[in-house]
């Protein structure tokens, strides 16, 4: 299998715990819907800085000294950190969703990317987001009921 079909399939199997913690949040109660909130946000957490960590990467093709993306990707994953440490769970939850859309805004703008990486990379940025707002809306019913 070439690298391309693979980043693909792992690509979208990974949306796949985002949106398993999040229906383990919305059906299940007590602890285990409890592991399932904070698997949501740690899994989140760990794949913004994974992104973060692709703009170090791939860096490394770069002969030119490119400080403002590397800065960028540790800025990603502080950014990341930070919105976890916040107190409110649904807080982290939006914060990181804007971590992904500021990171897809960049590369779009600033990487010379494939077309095929672009179009994934956006379509897996939907997902998340999609999932991230969902997951946000029922942190708001279930903490107001």
């Amino acid at each position: 299998m070439q690298n391309r079909a693979v980043m693909q399939w792992l690509g979208y199997t990974g949306l796949l715990p985002f949106y398993g913690f999040l229906l383990g949040a919305w059906i299940l109660s007590d602890w285990p819907a409890a592991v399932s909130v904070q698997g949501f946000i740690i899994y989140s957490l760990g794949i913004l800085c994974f992104l973060g960590g692709t703009l170090w990467g791939r860096v490394q093709s770069f002969s030119e000294p490119v400080w403002a993306r590397l800065l960028i990707s540790n800025g990603v994953v502080l950014f990341a950190v930070a919105a976890v440490l916040t107190a409110k769970i649904w807080l982290a939850a939006v914060a990181l969703m804007g971590g992904y859309l500021a990171l897809l805004w960049y590369e779009q703008g600033a990487e010379s990317l494939p077309l095929w990486y672009r179009a994934m990379r956006r379509n897996l940025t939907f997902g998340v987001v999609l999932a991230h707002g969902l997951f946000f809306v029922l942190q708001s019913v279930q903490s107001g009921s």
